[in-house]
């Protein structure tokens, strides 16, 4: 099943959900309107015509699948007092990621963080700066969080290797050979133990991932996907 984080913020009293994942991060419009003074809903939000022009640039940058033709009928009717569209007319006209509409307990409007950061505005323009504020300070505390998790991580990969160095030298080198035979030993040990837990030696990880710090060890963790809405 796939997996993703999801927390909640504190908007000036106002609790309001983020999803995030390798997705991107996702905020609960749904949440962030309860901020909101007097009747206002997501579908009045959607019959503005500068809402609809900036949905449409966002999806034709960061959108491949972004259907054009559609986008157009759409925006030749926005602003009509006749016309409606709601979140899910959008999506599956569109084909559209920006905005998700979510069933259930837990579900609702969630729109990437751009596009939440725009519908803030509507609220207020204070929310709008508040909103971003406490986004903001939880990407900085995860950053931290992350940077402490590879640091422990990094130290018990060291002692783990040292446990595994320590049990060849007392097992499986004899006392006579010489120094580049021992290295030989280790070496030879430490790649058949990285071909058994990761299913390649270090040489080949490291060919494989230039750009990664560290070692194979360091990596041996499972990774959070982000695919709440398949």
């Amino acid at each position: 099943m796939a997996k993703y984080k999801q927390v909640i913020i504190n908007v000036q009293g106002t609790s309001v959900t983020v999803v995030s994942g390798s997705g991107g991060d996702y905020i609960s419009l749904t949440y962030m309107l309860k901020a909101k003074d007097g009747d206002f809903f997501i579908s009045d939000w959607l019959r503005n015509r500068n809402t609809v022009e900036f949905l449409g640039i966002w999806e034709s940058i960061y959108n491949p699948d972004f259907n054009y033709g559609e986008f157009a009928i759409i925006k030749s009717q926005v602003g009509l007092n006749s016309y409606k569209l709601s979140v899910k007319d959008w999506v599956e006209k569109t084909q559209a990621v920006g905005l998700k509409a979510v069933a259930g307990r837990y579900g609702g409007t969630f729109a990437h963080k751009d596009i939440a950061f725009e519908f803030g505005m509507w609220i207020s323009a204070e929310f709008k700066l508040y909103l971003i504020r406490e986004f903001q300070r939880l990407k900085e505390a995860e950053t931290l969080k992350l940077k402490a998790g590879w640091s422990i991580q990094r130290t018990l990969a060291k002692v783990n290797y040292c446990i595994h160095t320590d049990a060849i030298k007392e097992r499986l080198i004899p006392p006579e050979l010489t120094k580049k035979q021992i290295d030989t030993v280790y070496a030879s040990e430490a790649d058949m133990l990285n071909v058994a837990l990761f299913g390649k030696t270090a040489s080949k990880w490291r060919q494989d991932n230039p750009g990664l710090r560290g070692n194979i060890r360091d990596y041996n963790r499972e990774e959070n996907i982000f695919n709440p809405w398949p």
